[in-house]
């Protein structure tokens, strides 16, 4: 018996399970431990946050997911990894032992500004951030004329500040939202589109400001420059972590302590283990860390496990550094980023939407004869 264990219900594992319901090598046993019961599709959350969406449009529920595959799906947290010994440990204390281990679950938040453990909300994990935000939201629209901080201005800082500012605006409570950039608007991306980005932020009344957060507070965040702004939520939108027992698994990581993995998504340092999405550095060819990314890699993490375990050659994946982003902007309108090129219009909403949701649908569709319901 090989006992193949999936860590975390990431965009990639989506594809392993699926691929698994479909063509699940014989005598093999299959794993998939993971807190929550559910994977929230990142890129729909400021869709959520807007009012676009219901929690259930982005939410695709693991266990028919799990079943469809013949795989055990135990709700728990991994807290440490031993690869020699072939075996994780979870947060309720039970020792699971692999054979083959894929780990696709994906980056935290670093708080490591003052006073961000204990004030500030991370948009990573998603299901905590969610949960808050459905608690938070409807209070600060009922507030007088509350203060909101959004800190990082990438790709997903825009989507989150914008996305609230919409859902502001119906409250007509004379909302501020501050989006604090720390030097960097839309890294990564053409000049195009971030001339669209500002011009979005203008229209939501978004201001954007080029400093840095050293301080949180339960009312304000102080600035580097001595400077205080009012804040009664504080969003954190930034950077990327992996969990703390990454570090001390005795797996190479990178130099940010990501894992190190080949272009067959397999460990450099332990043959038995995977690892795809955030968590992973392609180390030939490094890659953003994103959605688009990890979701493009769930198939080719999906074959070469299946690969590895009938004894067959890897595939590898062909290096690509440039990737088309579709950024909400708030109401029904949408930016396309790709490479030096950017577009923007409610057509651009449209065609996000589509490819949304075709991919909740993908995963809540029947698989190998089992229906997949929510």
């Amino acid at each position: 018996m090989n006992r193949l264990l999936l860590v975390g219900g990431g965009h990639a594992h989506l594809f392993v399970l699926r691929e698994l319901a479909r063509r699940r090598p014989t005598g093999i046993e299959v794993t998939l431990v993971t807190p929550y019961e559910r994977q929230l599709y990142s890129g729909m959350v400021p869709g959520w946050i807007a009012g676009h969406y219901t929690l259930s449009d982005l939410a695709i529920p693991l266990q028919p997911l799990a079943q469809a595959a013949s795989a055990r799906l135990l709700v728990d947290r991994i807290v440490a990894l031993d690869p020699l010994a072939r075996e994780a440990m979870t947060a309720r204390g039970e020792t699971l032992p692999y054979d083959l281990i894929s780990l696709a679950a994906g980056s935290e938040i670093p708080t490591t500004i003052e006073g961000a453990n204990r004030w500030a909300v991370p948009v990573r994990p998603l299901e905590p951030f969610v949960t808050t935000w459905s608690l938070l939201g409807p209070r600060l629209a009922e507030a007088d004329r509350p203060c909101i901080t959004v800190v990082g201005a990438g790709a997903g800082g825009v989507e989150i500040a914008l996305a609230i500012a919409y859902a502001m605006r119906a409250a007509g409570n004379g909302t501020q939202i501050h989006l604090i950039s720390g030097g960097a608007l839309l890294p990564g991306h053409g000049e195009r589109a971030r001339e669209l980005v500002r011009a979005s932020l203008v229209q939501a009344q978004v201001r954007l400001l080029d400093s840095t957060v050293v301080r949180i507070d339960s009312d304000h965040v102080d600035l580097s420059e001595g400077a205080s702004l009012p804040s009664d939520l504080t969003v954190l939108a930034y950077g990327a972590a992996p969990a703390p027992w990454i570090a001390a698994s005795g797996l190479q990581l990178d130099d940010s302590g990501f894992i190190a993995v080949d272009r067959a998504l397999r460990s450099v340092s332990h043959g038995s283990v995977f690892a795809a999405g955030d968590l992973a550095t392609v180390v030939s060819s490094p890659q953003p860390r994103s959605g688009v990314y990890a979701v493009r890699a769930g198939p080719l993490l999906a074959d070469n496990l299946i690969r590895q375990l009938q004894g067959a050659p890897l595939r590898s994946a062909r290096g690509q550094r440039t990737a088309l982003y579709l950024l909400a902007t708030g109401p029904q309108r949408a930016i396309a980023s790709w490479s030096t090129l950017a577009w923007s219009g409610q057509w651009v909403w449209r065609w996000k939407d589509h490819i949304d949701r075709r991919f909740i649908a993908r995963f809540n569709t029947p698989a190998a004869g089992v229906q997949l319901k929510e």
